[in-house]
């Protein structure tokens, strides 16, 4: 019988787990143990319920709270396809288009996204020829993209710059701070200056190469997504498919739903790894900070890269190395509620973007209860705010109550909400050093890192870290390092026959 040991129990621990679980469910010789360091399984995926205490006739009516990720990409199939496995699909949670509108702050002012923006490229004239979000140079200078020449890249040249290279030389410095940075770069909390495009949105590189232009690209980018509308309409009574997806219990019901497929007997919570270690006859022993050890075939660390880099250090130098250099920055997300009688503000929109350049310290705030059925009980109204990034790393050190003051008073100072309207209640989730940045040569230092893992048989990394910060990226990188072990095995897994296994 072979051991996998996992270090992590966020959504890329939890894929590798259910992972090496549906392999002996396969009926190969295969066990896993996962071990976390928290009390509690998810990772930076944690939700919470909140009673309405304040209307008494409202019986069972709750508050939904996301602290961390409050959905996926529905064009990513990961977590639809393990969903289907774990018999939550159904509860997957499309927004309400009926009520869709992103606003940005741009000088002080509140501006409606214009109709037609994909990414940060118009594709509509008349919607982006009348928007005040950018001044008229600025409007000139984005359509000059369509004269303005690709890069050169000789053949077998690696193609990458930042994100503030790329769009200040197609586009403009306007449409950078008015809406790429808070758009592209608020995706990876990064700083447009030193974030790799090669790493993070290597469509956009692929795109200019092959259209030469980004406008026209997203044209006809737009075009093939109505053509596939009107080729595939949704069948009556079909659940809508939207751009984001999350789930009716909130996003942790998907970690919970694999821990309960995992099953509980192999999960050990509250037991933080301090070390990592190979014997001469290739067995893992893993050092838990209370003394305790584990031993095993195979070990998968999906953890945060700067504690993956304390864990390999002796073991492998190298991998820390490179671990070492891929930089974190530290944020938090703050909700509160409101009767929604108090407000005072139109509630029919997804939320606001806060570009750097208004210098303000929310980066953004969503309407939690506008862009999620479900999220707070009738005449109750949920929102959550967004602190922290590369450029304000400082204010994370102020105490949670100040952290309530800051956003509540941001809330009213950019969306109006009336200074009479007081919190209902109020949550804080803090991730300290829980964003990877992307920058220039994140690709390499990844790529000499998984080199070494694949010279050393029995060892896989797996996370956000690496290739993709989203959650079914994590969860196919902790797919993937079972993959390598069990290939190492001569193992090879066939979902079919787990299926049919499932179905008697």
């Amino acid at each position: 019988m072979k051991k996998v040991i996992v270090i992590g129990a966020g959504v890329a621990g939890l894929g590798a787990a259910y992972k090496v679980r549906r392999a002996a469910e396969a009926g190969h010789d295969v066990e896993v143990e996962l071990y976390e360091r928290d009390d509690r399984v998810g990772g930076k995926v944690a939700s919470e319920f909140v009673a309405d205490e304040w209307d008494p006739a409202a019986e069972g009516a709750r508050f939904v709270v996301d602290g961390g990720p409050d959905c996926f990409l529905t064009e990513k199939p990961a977590i639809h396809r393990i969903a289907k496995m774990l018999g939550i699909y159904d509860d997957e949670l499309p927004t309400d288009e009926s009520r869709k509108k992103t606003l940005i702050l741009s000088r002080g002012r509140l501006f409606e996204m214009p109709d037609g923006v994909m990414m940060f490229a118009p594709t509509k004239f008349v919607p982006f020829a009348t928007t005040g979000l950018f001044s008229w140079p600025g409007k000139i200078r984005m359509a000059m993209d369509l004269f303005i020449p690709p890069k050169e890249v000789a053949e077998g040249e690696f193609n990458d710059e930042t994100l503030e290279s790329f769009i200040v030389r197609r586009m403009g410095r306007e449409c950078l701070d008015r809406l790429a940075e808070p758009l592209v770069g608020g995706v990876h909390a990064s700083d447009p200056a030193v974030m790799s495009l090669a790493a993070t949105f290597p469509r956009l590189l692929e795109m200019e190469q092959k259209n030469g232009s980004m406008m026209k690209a997203f044209l006809a980018a737009r075009k093939k997504v109505e053509e596939m509308k009107k080729k595939y309409p949704p069948k009556p009574g079909e659940k809508p498919r939207t751009f984001f997806t999350s789930f009716t219990e909130g996003m942790k019901e998907l970690p919970e739903a694999m821990a309960a497929a995992i099953g509980a007997e192999r999960i050990h919570l509250g037991m933080p790894a301090e070390k990592v270690e190979r014997t001469d006859d290739g067995t893992y022993v893993v050092t838990f900070a209370d003394g305790s050890t584990a031993t095993g075939d195979a070990v998968i660390l999906a953890t945060e890269s700067w504690a993956a880099e304390k864990l390999v250090r002796g073991l492998d130098d190298e991998i820390a190395n490179n671990l070492s250099a891929i930089p974190t920055s530290s944020s938090a997300t703050v909700s509160m509620a409101f009767r929604e009688d108090e407000v005072g503000i139109d509630m029919n929109a997804f939320g606001v973007l806060c570009p750097m350049v208004e210098d303000r310290p929310l980066l953004a705030a969503t309407y939690s209860s506008t862009k999620w059925p479900g999220r707070a009980p009738e005449g109750k109204v949920l929102f959550r705010g967004f602190l922290g990034g590369p450029h304000n790393q400082e204010i994370l050190e102020k105490s949670d109550e100040e952290l309530f003051d800051i956003t509540l008073n941001q809330l009213r100072s950019i969306l109006g909400i009336s200074a009479s309207a007081e919190p209902l209640f109020q949550r804080i989730y803090r991730w300290n050093g829980g964003m990877p940045q992307y920058t220039l040569g994140h690709l390499d230092r990844v790529g000499q890192i998984e080199e070494r893992c694949a010279e050393t048989p029995g060892l896989a990394l797996a996370g956000g870290s690496y290739r993709g910060v989203g959650l079914p990226n994590c969860i196919e990188s902790g797919e993937r390092g079972v993959s390598k072990v069990l290939g190492e095995w001569g193992i090879e897994l066939d979902e079919d026959k787990v299926e049919e296994k499932r179905a008697y």
